[in-house]
């Protein structure tokens, strides 16, 4: 019997996301957003009372930050409670409270029973200690992230305005003095043409970082004015710093040192020995979020696979590989309808890419097929479930995620490959695959389609700005023009608009040779909704765009919105399907 196909509100509800997680104390804490919690809050589990997890902190607008746009933790464990940043306002809020809403917070730390954290307004950055008021450490016109105290010692990330943080990135210390000030600060690491960032100390005082000064993103550390690598290797073991305090590794109690590896789209758990020796632990996952912590010697982490959605897990490093769930993930449907991804690899030199193609999960031979362009674009396709990948493939069609140039996961001069040719070969990248489905007879041929959102958007729309494979382009929350979005992007992105684009970069009505849906929230302050409504308006008289737009929705999508996404994107193959025939 045919497995009933989940519908567009049981993705919404399948959507529960874990995000932050710490450990202070036997105690875990993270951010969830789930059905389970009334609206995103800080949740916590003390372990040695079984895994029951209550709600630790909350606001009336949820937990959340949107430092830097994109946003850095946005909670801290104090001795008189957890302070938190109320995501509608910006604002501090629970243990400690802030009423200046000339600023962003994000960024919170505690350190010796203070907290520390960064605060954002259009002219700059501002590192604070707070109390009963703000004490600036640090400015800058700038950007600061990931402040990092410990025994008098005070580390931080820095990087210019007109850069970002995955290009040049830098680690500086300080002298944390009695009076609350700091001293003379020094750069330790990063520069240039080196991404340097997520600053930690060990309890003997050795300063460790992430660097990618050869090329990948590797540990190092910095004692007694020395730096040296810790376990250089071929693979990236930090992610993309979007967020700011991302924990791609952490100090295990014995010294040895758990850290994420990831090559290509697979992410893998291993310890670093004393010795420098790796020792991999096996887990169930593939997908591991940017947010390790330390229960002694075991980890704490979030991790997924493309049958598994995203968990809070304890891991043991003893050589056993005990998985034990802390808090489990959502299932809306039986493991068996799942359509679980082949990792193909395709082109060749310098344009190979990675994808991962899932196939219809009741259907043999050609299918109709989406290919779909990340959203960043400097990021990545995430290999683990994705309820919206089962909700086209458990109705017939075939979904590829491409990692086109540009892409994290494959080294700095991968990442860099799309600076200045955004819309060029990342397009090049999603027809060769598409050519290839289509070639090896896996894809249907006047079915094929390419999706996206944000950057992903973006590229789909330049696809059918050419003659090519796609029969229809869905844009989600869509960049148009990036030249324009230099100026109208937020203060951290307009840089990557400037190194991404080129003259011929904005999507150009004229040129738009097929189909396109457009779905963009009224409320998008990453991506001006005019700019969407622009083109739509243009292209109207072709008959060539449909414009969904959403009220009150931001960049985004969830709840609502995303159901009424899902629903649109469908409608939108099927009409095409049913023109030809299909």
């Amino acid at each position: 019997m045919a497995k009933a196909a989940p519908t567009a509100d049981e993705v919404v509800r399948a959507g529960a996301s874990y995000d932050w997680l710490t450990s202070v104390d036997g105690v875990l804490y993270w951010v969830e957003s789930s059905p389970q919690v009334e609206r995103t809050a800080v949740m916590s589990c003390e372990l040695s009372y079984g895994f029951e997890a209550r709600v630790a902190g909350s606001a009336s607008g949820g937990v959340g930050s949107s430092l830097h746009a994109y946003g850095g933790m946005p909670y801290a464990v104090l001795p008189m409670g957890v302070a938190i940043v109320d995501a509608s306002t910006g604002q501090l809020a629970g243990a400690l409270t802030s009423a200046d809403d000339r600023y962003t917070y994000g960024d919170l730390a505690c350190a010796g029973g203070e907290l520390l954290c960064v605060r954002e307004r259009e002219r700059g950055d501002e590192l604070v200690a707070v109390d009963a008021e703000a004490r600036v450490l640090v400015s800058t016109d700038g950007f600061l992230a990931s402040p990092r105290q410990r025994a008098g010692r005070l580390a931080w990330v820095r990087w210019s305005r007109d850069v970002m943080p995955w290009d040049s990135c830098e680690v500086w210390t300080a002298d944390y003095l009695p009076d609350g000030t700091l001293d003379v600060p020094r750069r330790v690491a990063g520069g240039p043409d080196e991404s340097a960032f997520q600053p930690t100390w060990g309890e003997d005082g050795t300063l460790y970082f992430m660097s990618d000064r050869t090329g990948w993103w590797n540990l190092y550390r910095w004692r007694d004015g020395r730096t040296e690598p810790v376990a250089p290797m071929p693979a990236e073991c930090a992610a993309a710093p979007w967020e700011s305090s991302y924990a791609n590794y952490v100090l295990l109690s014995s010294g040895r040192i758990g850290t994420t590896v990831q090559e290509g789209p697979r992410h893998r758990l291993v310890v670093v020995e004393p010795d420098g020796a790796l020792t991999p632990i096996e887990v169930p996952y593939t997908f591991i979020k940017p947010f390790l912590a330390a229960v002694g010697e075991r980890i704490a982490l979030i991790g997924a696979s493309p049958s598994r959605s995203q968990e809070v897990a304890l891991v043991t490093t003893d050589g056993s590989n005990h998985v034990e769930v802390v808090r489990p993930g959502s299932e809306v449907m039986d493991e068996a309808a799942l359509s679980v991804p082949e990792v193909m690899r395709v082109g060749s030199g310098g344009s190979e890419v990675t994808v991962l193609v899932y196939s219809p999960t009741e259907m043999v031979g050609p299918a109709p097929l989406i290919v779909r362009a990340h959203a960043g674009p400097t990021y990545g396709i995430d290999y683990r479930l994705d309820w919206e990948v089962q909700f086209f493939t458990a109705r017939g069609f075939a979904v590829a995620d491409v990692d086109y140039r540009g892409s994290t996961g494959y080294g700095r001069s991968f990442r860099k490959a799309l600076d200045g040719r955004w819309g060029t070969v990342d397009v090049e990248d999603c027809r060769a695959v598409a050519l290839h489905l289509l070639a090896t007879g896996r894809a249907l041929p006047g079915a094929v389609f390419i999706s996206g959102a944000s950057a992903g958007g973006y590229t789909a729309l330049r696809a059918v700005c050419e003659d090519g494979p796609f029969s229809l382009a869905v844009a989600r929350s869509a960049i148009v023009d990036p030249n324009r979005w230099r100026t109208t992007a937020p203060r951290f992105q307009r840089p990557h608009a400037s190194i991404l684009t080129h003259n011929g970069a904005r999507v150009r009505p004229e040129q738009v040779r097929r189909p396109v849906l457009l779905i963009h929230g009224d409320q998008d302050e990453i991506a001006p909704v005019e700019d969407v409504e622009d083109l739509a308006h243009r292209l109207g008289d072709r008959h060539l765009a449909r414009m969904l737009k959403l009220d009150g929705v931001g960049h985004y999508l969830s709840g609502a919105a995303l159901a009424a996404a899902l629903d649109a994107e469908l409608d939108a193959y099927l009409s095409v399907l049913k023109d030809a025939g299909g």
